[in-house]
């Protein structure tokens, strides 16, 4: 993986499931199923990954669960060589990333991005995103924390990835 494009962290080996191999997969994604999206997994942290193919995965109650095989050293068959990837993040490169339509945005694209108001006032940096039901919510941190609606369009005019900024509808004193 380049350092310029990083792998896209989409969840996390939680546990283990029965004794042949199969672990638990908390989901960052929603819905969290979309991660069965994906047939290929690296595991790891920050810049040691190492390449998995999913093998069988599926939804087990609330829960999903996934047999895996690593490129190098072939299929996890038992829940002592399981037990090793628990805790691991499970990231895909971010070329496998679904291409997005016009004004759709990943979370991990805006996290990192300055905000501004309409006059140019900083409101801060998105540091996390939330859900509320209604919309989803950006996390500033600044001169003090502030929660500003992602609402495209009416409070969000413009997002500029490629220059690290997004333009709200937002004055300072909200």
């Amino acid at each position: 993986m380049s350092e310029a494009h990083p792998p896209i962290v989409l969840g996390r080996v939680n546990g283990l499931f029965g004794v042949r191999g199969w672990v638990k997969v908390y989901s960052y994604t929603r819905p969290a199923d979309n991660l069965l999206d994906f047939d290929q997994w690296l595991l790891g942290r920050q810049d040691a990954w190492r390449p998995f193919r999913v093998l069988e995965a599926r939804t087990q109650g609330k829960t999903l669960v996934a047999r895996l095989a690593e490129a190098e050293s072939g299929a996890v068959d038992d829940r002592d060589a399981a037990a090793e990837l628990i805790d691991l993040d499970i990231a895909v490169p971010r070329t496998a990333m679904p291409a997005l339509g016009e004004g759709e945005y990943y979370w991990f694209d805006l996290v990192g991005l300055d905000v501004y108001s309409r006059a140019g006032e900083p409101l801060g940096r998105v540091t996390g995103m939330m859900e509320t039901g209604a919309n989803d919510v950006l996390v500033l941190t600044g001169d003090r924390e502030r929660l500003v609606p992602f609402v495209v369009g009416e409070i969000i005019d413009e997002v500029d990835i490629a220059g690290g900024r997004i333009v709200a509808d937002w004055e300072p004193d909200y």
